[in-house]
């Protein structure tokens, strides 16, 4: 894969669980994506989605891996099926590849502790963890997509845990408020600690519109490829904190506890990814909430 991919503007692909939710799925504790996977009838469904994202415009999807990560499986009394799952996930992406031999597949690799925090586990665990997901991802991917990272220690780990694969990396790093990441460091902060040797480029992911328009001059500071993948949330910070809201969460659908925003539809979406692009973002896309119509959107302006 080039590594100048992103120089120019590509589109990504929109949110896979959100949008499983929307179609049917009947999340089971906290497994929210991973639930289609476990469940044979609901493969065809993650195909669909995948197949109507790229229809929509997208040049890249992303592996319907976010709860596939051992801990969130583990949690759900499913930990022997993380191999099976994670290979499933990529397998539907490649066939889906077969029909769109243009587009990329990006292996996701999500936090693999908790979602939207600080994951205060050794070195040694984090990189284990993000090693034995990649491995399995990695014959199945064009790039690994470090997805909603929320420190600089966690994003160069799982740079390290991936080098021995030799593919290039987008990050995908999480602000939920303010201009700092959960662990309190600014996004430059990343660049200048890490290698970066098959760098694709950076994104904020899975953050609101407002907070992207608040970071945008750090991410110029970068001299990479840069962009969003934006949600329709109207918090990623409730209250009780991402994980004790979600355990206690009856029906399984983060939106339950962090809202859905009714502002955000395909048109409005497009308006403010045009100015985005305008003033220098070249990688586009959508994290929760944001369906094919919006990614249709948006690519529209490409």
């Amino acid at each position: 894969m080039n590594l100048d991919f992103f120089k120019q503007t590509r589109i990504l692909d929109g949110g896979m669980g959100q949008e499983l939710l929307a179609r049917g799925i009947d999340p089971t504790g906290t497994l929210w994506s991973a639930k289609a996977l476990i469940e044979p009838k609901y493969h065809q469904l993650i195909e669909d989605i995948h197949r109507d994202f790229i229809k929509a415009g997208a040049e890249v999807i992303v592996t319907a891996t976010f709860s596939a990560r051992r801990i969130r499986l583990k949690e759900n009394g499913l930990e022997d099926q993380f191999e099976n799952l994670n290979i499933t996930a990529g397998k539907i992406a490649q066939n889906v590849k077969k029909d769109f031999p243009n587009i990329y597949v990006a292996g996701g690799l999500p936090p693999q502790y908790l979602t939207y925090e600080v994951d205060t586990r050794s070195n040694d665990e984090i990189y284990q963890s993000y090693n034995e997901q990649a491995k399995i991802l990695n014959p199945y991917v064009d790039f690994f997509y470090l997805d909603v990272l929320s420190s600089v220690n966690e994003i160069k780990i799982a740079i390290d845990a991936i080098k021995e694969f030799e593919k290039p990396y987008l990050i995908g790093a999480h602000i939920s408020e303010g201009t700092r990441l959960p662990s309190g460091e600014k996004i430059t902060e990343i660049i200048e600690n890490i290698k970066h040797e098959k760098l694709l480029g950076l994104i904020l992911a899975c953050v609101s519109p407002e907070n992207y328009e608040l970071n945008k001059n750090e991410l110029k500071k970068l001299n990479i490829p840069y962009g969003f993948k934006v949600n329709g949330f109207e918090t990623t910070k409730p209250n009780l904190g991402y994980t004790d809201a979600y355990k206690k969460s009856k029906s399984g659908n983060p939106n339950e506890f962090l809202g859905k925003r009714k502002d955000l539809g395909p048109e409005n979406l497009k308006k403010i990814s045009k100015l985005f692009k305008e003033d220098g973002a070249t990688i586009l896309g959508g994290c929760c909430e944001t369906r094919p119509a919006h990614i249709k959107e948006i690519s529209s302006i490409r």
